[in-house]
Order: structure tokens, then C-alpha cells, then sequence
């Protein structure tokens, strides 16, 4: 039995939202259906997907947004952009953010599935999964397993320090803002949330301690860049 196609649906609007997944079900595809950008983001840093339509206007975080940081994950995943927007900027600040497609709603979801299943056998066997295992200098970060390596030693990381330094790769040698990190691990940016990631921070920063070219500075007023050595 073929696996079914799992697609990452973000759509604030909750009645055209379920209409699209039951829809999409019904096709035979697997959607989970997420109401804001930030939500779909957290859905992606922890699930395996095949294809994402993003709504372009969404609270939290919109959709080009979101593209930007899926793409920092997944440079092949098809990406199909969803909005009442038609403007020609609109659209090519939606193909510059990664989109395959885009569609201008109304629309005909025969369509839509269309427009998939085409960019699908276009794509098929170049879509790569979603990066888990990074080469930081001297160590391999398997972020799947949750281990750090070094030479002859592993560390087992916490699921929490897996998750903030997966994110630190996916960003690495650039910003990951604070209050990204923040709601995508620990869903509240909270005071409290970010002082306890200041401390996973510092133990991540002594994970690394052995290999003196990995840093993990703090950016004032936005959050921390994870210097690596360039391959």
C-alpha cells in the first residue's frame, strides 16, 4: 500500500481551513491543519512532510515568513502559497520565498490538487527530508537520536537541548531571534521560558567547549548566531 502524501496546511481561516483538510483527505492525502504561522512552523520542525500550503496572511507569523524559515530546513519541499492577494509584488515576493505555486483564492480545489499532484511528479525523488544531522566542526550533531559527538565521546542531549540546537543549525552563522526559538520549543515567550533557555544555552555552549572555532554568541536585543566553521 503507497504511504500516503503528508501535507503541511496552514490556513487562519478555521470553516475554509477544515473544508481544504477534509477535502485533501478525501483525496487520499495526509493534511494536518495548522491556524497560524508560528503553529505551522512547530509542526514542521517536529514532522516529516511532502508538500506545504501556506496562507500568505496569518497571525503570529505570515506565510512568506514562514517559507523563508522552512526553506532554511528544506530547500526542496514544494510550496504552495494560498491568498486573496493578487498583486504582482505580492506574487513575486511569494516565489522569492521559495513558493513552487501560487493561488489566488477563490479557487477550485480540483484545481488545487492539480496543481499538486503536478508539482509532485515534478519533484518526485528530489525532495530530500528535512535535515538531521549536521557536521559542527569537529562534532556530529544527530538531532533525530539526540546525539552529540566528538571524536571518541557522545553526549546524549536532552530533547529540549536537541531541539534548541537543531534550531541553531538550521540558523547557523546567522541570527535565530529569541522569540522564534522561544515559541517554537516552548511554545510561550515568556519570562520565565527565556530564562530557562539561557541556561540550556550555556550548556549547550559546554557541549562544544572542545573544538575552540564553535561559538554560540548572544546577539543583543535578538538572540544568538551559532558560529561554525565554513565547510
Amino acid at each position: 500500500m503507497e504511504k500516503k502524501q503528508r501535507i503541511l496546511l496552514c490556513e487562519d481561516e478555521e470553516s475554509l481551513g477544515m473544508l481544504l483538510r477534509e477535502y485533501l483527505q478525501a483525496k487520499g492525502f495526509d493534511a494536518e491543519l495548522y491556524l497560524d504561522g508560528e503553529a505551522g512552523y512547530r509542526a514542521f520542525t517536529r514532522g516529516q512532510f511532502d508538500m506545504c500550503l501556506l496562507d500568505v496572511m496569518m497571525p503570529k507569523m505570515d506565510g512568506i515568513a514562514l517559507a523563508k524559515e522552512i526553506r532554511l530546513l528544506n530547500q526542496d519541499i514544494p510550496i504552495i502559497f494560498l491568498t486573496a492577494k493578487n498583486l504582482k509584488d505580492d506574487i513575486l515576493d511569494g516565489f522569492k520565498a521559495g513558493a513552487d505555486d501560487y493561488l489566488t483564492k477563490p479557487f477550485s480545489m480540483d484545481e488545487l490538487v492539480y496543481r499538486m499532484e503536478a508539482i509532485m511528479r515534478r519533484v518526485k525523488g528530489k525532495v530530500q527530508k528535512a535535515q538531521t544531522v549536521y557536521q559542527l566542526g569537529n562534532y556530529t550533531f544527530d538531532s533525530q537520536r539526540q546525539l552529540l559527538t566528538c571524536a571518541d565521546s557522545t553526549a546524549k542531549l536532552t530533547t529540549k537541548e536537541s531541539e534548541l540546537l537543531a534550531l541553531l543549525c538550521a540558523h547557523s552563522n546567522q541570527v535565530l531571534e529569541r522569540e522564534l526559538a522561544l515559541k517554537t520549543i516552548w511554545i510561550d515567550d515568556n519570562y520565565f521560558n527565556a530564562r530557562s533557555m539561557d541556561v540550556y544555552i550555556t550548556k549547550l555552549r559546554k557541549h562544544l567547549k572542545s573544538d575552540s572555532r564553535i561559538e554560540i554568541n548572544n546577539v543583543h536585543g535578538k538572540g544568538y548566531r551559532l558560529i561554525v566553521p565554513e565547510v
